[in-house]
């Protein structure tokens, strides 16, 4: 059956002022400062009605970096709450209100099945309120993060909430286009975003708290230019939000700095906000020409894909799962730097990696076990 035609309409990036807050009672700050710039943006984009609303990575939390220790996974647990529940039930009156899909992500998520860690959970709210999409990162980069990706608890996970590319990168059917998410680190390779278009996402929401370490800025621009491959690969609408500025004590106040933005389907930068402050982008979004755009075959970069040459790739675990099961969450960001080492160890013994002159394949390894020991006898890294 012929599907009814989806006018255009606009889509608002958030980019928010984040607070980190040490508990709960501290989120509400956060929620209410969104909140105000949904309502802004709803009001002041009304010629052509807001429809969808994209918020950054821990925009409700805010989350401290492991590094040096001054964030444990005790800490994380004190602010973690449930979804749904009630701090994304007000996000879902608004939605409520304007008939609205809000997507925000990076949420402290502590998940019934698995009471012992957090979950870096991005959600969807739609016009009914209520929460219709839910997706937990997968992508965690050991050097960061100390929220449980469901790799590592692989077996488990999936006996919970299955084990399909439909069960762990969903994609949602609505009446302004097919909806999925991804989350900062998921956009630095092409493997989540590949599985959000196989499962038919015309409009990739992306959630991020990227660090001008990585590259925000010229002239490196790693978020950038690796955002708009993610689009113009699956033939998408991408729409990264990312931190306006932070207030924390361990952070300068530009650590993750704006540069939030659209992307269309072809790849082409729309809209940015390439500066470290409070920001509402507006964008229209034109689903029925991106639906033409997929019809031709010239330069459609799902049509000429063969598959059967690129299995082998994936037939063999880089970083391994379920290193992190129930019981035994990640405590310290040690833990997880040190199965690099593993890792390290197959790139390099296999020929994938070359080591430096003089070096031997196994070296590697012993490499990143020096620095991380020179980094905790130096206070640089916490031992637990």
């Amino acid at each position: 059956m012929a599907r009814e035609r989806i006018d255009p309409y606009t889509a608002l990036i958030i980019q928010p002022e984040v607070n980190v807050v040490s508990d709960k009672e501290g989120i509400q700050l956060n929620l209410d400062r969104v909140k105000n710039l949904i309502h802004f943006g709803v009001g002041y984009y009304w010629e052509v009605p807001v429809r969808l609303v994209v918020l950054p990575e821990y925009f409700l939390q805010g989350v401290g970096t492991p590094g040096k220790g001054e964030s444990k996974i005790g800490d994380q647990m004190k602010k973690a709450v449930t979804i749904p529940g009630p701090e994304i039930d007000q996000l879902g009156e608004i939605a409520k209100e304007y008939g609205l899909y809000i997507c925000g992500g990076g949420v402290v998520e502590q998940v019934p099945e698995f009471p012992d860690r957090w979950f870096n959970t991005n959600f969807i709210v739609g016009p009914t309120g209520e929460v219709v999409l839910k997706y937990h990162k997968w992508h965690i980069n050991a050097s960061l993060g100390l929220g449980t990706s469901p790799h590592d608890i692989f077996d488990e996970y999936c006996e919970h909430f299955g084990g399909s590319i439909k069960d762990l990168f969903p994609v949602i059917d609505t009446e302004i286009g097919k909806l999925g998410t991804m989350t900062c680190h998921d956009g630095c390779t092409p493997e989540v975003s590949r599985a959000l278009g196989y499962n038919g996402a015309e409009v990739i929401c992306h959630p991020g708290a990227i660090q001008e370490v990585e590259g925000v800025s010229q002239p490196w621009d790693f978020w950038k230019f690796t955002r708009r491959t993610r689009a113009h690969d699956n033939m998408c609408y991408l729409l990264g939000s990312n931190w306006g500025s932070v207030n924390y004590d361990y952070y300068p106040k530009a650590f993750c700095p704006g540069h939030s933005f659209a992307i269309d389907y072809t790849g082409m930068l729309l809209r940015e906000a390439p500066y470290p402050s409070e920001q509402v982008l507006a964008v229209t979004i034109d689903i029925e020409a991106l639906r033409h755009y997929r019809t031709r075959t010239n330069h459609n970069c799902w049509v000429d894909v063969r598959t059967e040459g690129f299995r082998e790739m994936y037939t063999n675990p880089i970083y391994p799962p379920n290193r992190f099961p129930s019981g035994k969450p990640p405590k310290a960001l040690v833990e997880k730097i040190s199965i690099c080492k593993e890792v390290f160890n197959n790139l390099y013994e296999r020929g994938q990696f070359t080591p430096p002159a003089g070096m031997e394949p196994g070296e590697v390894s012993e490499l990143l076990q020096k620095r991380i020991d020179y980094a905790q006898s130096t206070g640089r890294l916490q031992k637990t």
